[in-house]
């Protein structure tokens, strides 16, 4: 396989000459990678994952996945996207196919066009919700009555009823549900910023709004580093032991002691599972964002860099906020109950005994907003390049018909709001499940199909930072056979308590449904666009 010829002239389209789809700096790209990443998975799911797993002692299986996994996959993604852009190439299915060299591979591919946009689907959903508490807190309207004791009690109904947990429909004691509103106000914001394109749209927002995030971030933690002892009458419930109870090693439930915890292989798996959703690895993300580098551009550092930035969100700023915040106010109780207890029921609690709690409560649902939508906007720009260049039309047409399939599969979550059956469906099958698999796909692809000596050849040009001697081992043998231990494992303990719901029928057999439907039509899609990538290689070779 060539890197530059008549074949790969041939499969060049109009849409990847537009100059909305090149970043403009290194900076936009840097920012908009880790905006990507950067998202609800750091400021809610990776405290409340820290937090069930042991504090401290989980973080020894993270910094393992992050070393032997993350950055690893992450350099990989960056290379064979990169590639994939000088052939032309800036979609999932069209540059797994031009790197190995096999038609094959572009249905492979499709899950990286499949798992961003159904992701999408719900992911826009909770971003709804976090616009909308930020506003609940900028007008004063979230109110949990004046009982302590019922606090709790008060901030899950005022959550069950925003998002219409009890029942599903649009509607609720006859009125248009606010949340389905802000769900409108906040889809029509992601298409007008991705219809602007990747320079003008992409990374002109995530220049603003990663920054503004770190803000708004470090705002809230110097609030709660300077909490102190906020209640006398409970002296241990204080801004050293918050920050002790999210960092100090301890045993999970029914180990006898951290170190024993880790031979629990679910401190493993919640670890992996972070590790993936946090930088946005095995999403179909990384690939197409980075064919759009100029064929010089360094992806050594550049993907290091936006991962350093991603783990300095995650770890140095969510890690210090939110468990500490609920244990100073609430104490060990309040920083259970997984992302959406902590994140919607725990936190309204904590503002509110917090000095300025709504400000603080405003800054922080608005950040978690910015983190939202700067990730969402990085799910739907693989659909768009895989339209454009594999049917061949403009951006106008490939937003609209993305907008179409986009919000049909995010109004199902919406209405099948009761229980949140839908959205946890959709996390589990591709949210999680087929994250590993797209991974596992990528080292095997770039491993032992375009070759590791061929891999490390590409990542030296225009190379800032030279890759470590031991990375061609670890991606080669030690990511696959890590990513496929832990997978297992994940299947065996996970997989059939959700096989078994889907047995029972109702909405979560029907969401498995609309994941299948999204699957059939990417795989039809890929190949009609594989027998017009296959034309014009043929006409460019002769």
């Amino acid at each position: 396989m060539q890197d530059d010829g008549p074949s790969s002239a041939g499969a060049i389209t109009t849409a990847a000459h537009d100059d909305r789809n090149q970043w403009t700096s290194r900076v936009g790209v840097i920012l908009a990678v880790a905006g990507s990443a950067v998202g609800l998975g750091n400021f809610l799911r990776f405290p409340g994952q820290a937090a069930e797993n042991g504090g401290g002692a989980f973080m020894i299986p993270y910094f393992i996945a992050f070393l032997f996994l993350g950055i690893p996959i992450c350099w990989a993604e960056w290379t064979m996207g990169r590639m994939g852009g000088k052939m032309g190439h800036h979609s999932s299915p069209a540059i797994y196919g031009a790197v190995a060299g096999s038609r094959g591979w572009r249905y492979m591919g499709s899950l990286g066009v499949l798992i961003p946009i159904v992701i999408y689907m719900y992911y826009v959903v909770i971003e709804a919700w976090c616009l909308g508490y930020a506003l609940a807190y900028l007008t004063g309207s979230i109110d949990l009555g004046s009982d302590p004791a019922l606090y709790s009690e008060q901030s899950a109904a005022f959550f069950g009823n925003f998002v219409g947990i009890e029942s599903n429909g649009f509607t609720s004691n006859g009125s248009i549900d606010t949340s389905f509103l802000l769900w409108g106000f906040v889809f029509a914001i992601n298409f007008f910023l991705i219809y602007r394109g990747v320079s003008k749209g992409i990374e002109a927002f995530c220049k603003i709004a990663v920054p503004l995030m770190a803000v708004c971030a470090v705002i809230v933690l110097v609030r709660v580093l300077t909490l102190g002892t906020p209640n006398p009458e409970l002296p241990d419930q204080n801004v050293l032991n918050g920050l002790g109870f999210m960092w100090n090693p301890k045993p999970m439930s029914g180990s006898e002691s951290w170190l024993a915890s880790l031979a629990d292989p679910d401190i493993w798996l919640a670890a992996t599972g972070q590790i993936f959703f946090s930088m946005s690895v095995g999403f179909g993300i990384i690939i197409n964002y980075a064919s759009y580098l100029k064929r010089d551009k360094d992806v050594v550092l550049t993907g290091l860099t936006a991962s350093t930035t991603n783990e300095f969100f995650e770890v140095c700023l969510a890690g210090l906020i939110t468990i500490p915040a609920a244990f100073i106010f609430l104490g060990a109780a309040g920083t259970t109950g997984g992302t959406f207890g902590i994140g919607f029921n725990a936190l309204p609690i904590v503002f509110l005994h917090m000095p300025g709690g709504s400000f603080f409560g405003f800054l922080w649902f608005f950040m978690l907003f910015l983190a939202a939508i700067t990730s969402s906007l990085s799910m739907l720009q693989p659909g768009i390049a895989f339209l454009e260049e594999g049917l061949d039309i403009d951006r106008n047409k490939s937003v609209t018909l993305l907008g179409l399939l986009t919000a049909a599969g995010s109004l199902f979550v919406v209405y099948n709001s009761k229980g949140l059956a839908a959205l946890d469906t959709m996390d589990f099958w591709v949210g999680t499940a087929m994250i590993f698999v797209l991974a596992t796909l990528q080292v095997i692809l770039y491993g032992w199909v375009l070759g590791i000596e061929k891999g490390v050849e590409e990542t030296k040009r225009g190379a800032e930072l030279t890759l470590p001697s031991i990375f061609g081992f670890v991606i080669k043998y030690v990511s696959p056979v890590y990513l496929l231990s832990i997978f297992g494992l994940w299947c065996f303990n996970a997989m059939p308590g959700y096989v078994k719901g889907l047995a029972q029928g109702g909405v979560p057999l029907m969401t498995v449904g609309v994941i299948g439907a999204v699957l059939i039509l990417f795989l039809f899609l890929v190949r009609v666009a594989g027998n017009r990538w296959d034309a014009q290689e043929a006409g460019g070779q002769r």
